[in-house]
């Protein structure tokens, strides 16, 4: 996977922060976005979070995954 790829969540993965359904429990399981960046260092030192993967929504919202929690989506071509 790499920035700019289109990807669905495969798992559930329950937020709080949706900007439609805020402060309740909101799934994105089924959800489809767009990887933004993949975080490997920070001020230039490599690192290793827990949740690399930042997807963007179509709700402008931003969220930290793992691999293990999305696969690429179909290409509507």
């Amino acid at each position: 996977m790499k920035v700019g790829d289109r990807v669905r969540v495969t798992s559930s993965v329950i937020i709080y922060i949706h900007p439609e359904h805020r402060n309740q429990p909101f799934d994105l399981e089924g959800s489809e976005g767009e990887i933004v960046d993949i975080l490997t260092d920070w001020n230039g030192r490599p690192i290793s979070p827990n949740l690399p993967v930042v997807v963007k929504f179509a709700s402008k919202l931003k969220v930290h995954l793992k691999e293990s929690e999305i696969e690429m989506a179909e290409s509507e071509s």
